[in-house]
């Protein structure tokens, strides 16, 4: 079995893009709608990364990010930040929080994996 990689995104179409890209590199990937469906599956899988969106209902990405943080088995993990937020402002405080690095949409799936690979092995 390959690495677990769990996409949390709330637009369908965003998620399944995502997802084909990150089981193209080889992970396996669970799909979140939100944070707060992220949190369940983060707690019932062995995730070796978070990909999440900033901007969901529910919980947002830095409610995630600080809420995962939060747990032992989380302090470790890379969480990235795939969002249409370019705001300096909003990074900085995705840093803050615990996010390990932030990518912007429309995203190159090339660089995305790229990404990926720099933190899960």
């Amino acid at each position: 079995m390959g690495k677990i990689v769990l996409a949390v995104d709330d637009s369908a179409s965003i998620r399944a893009m995502v997802a084909e890209v990150v089981r193209s590199g080889g992970y396996e990937v669970i799909e979140a709608v939100d944070g707060i469906d992220a949190l369940a599956k983060a707690q019932e899988h062995d995730v070796a990364l978070v990909l999440t969106d900033q901007n969901m209902p529910r919980l947002d990405g830095f409610g995630l990010v600080s809420t995962l943080r939060a747990l032992p088995k989380y302090e470790k993990i890379p969480i990235l930040v795939l969002t249409t937020e370019v705001d300096p402002a909003m990074k900085a405080r995705g840093k803050a929080v615990g996010a390990t690095g932030w990518l912007t949409k429309p995203f190159d799936a090339r660089v995305l994996l790229d990404v990926i690979g720099k933190f899960v092995r």
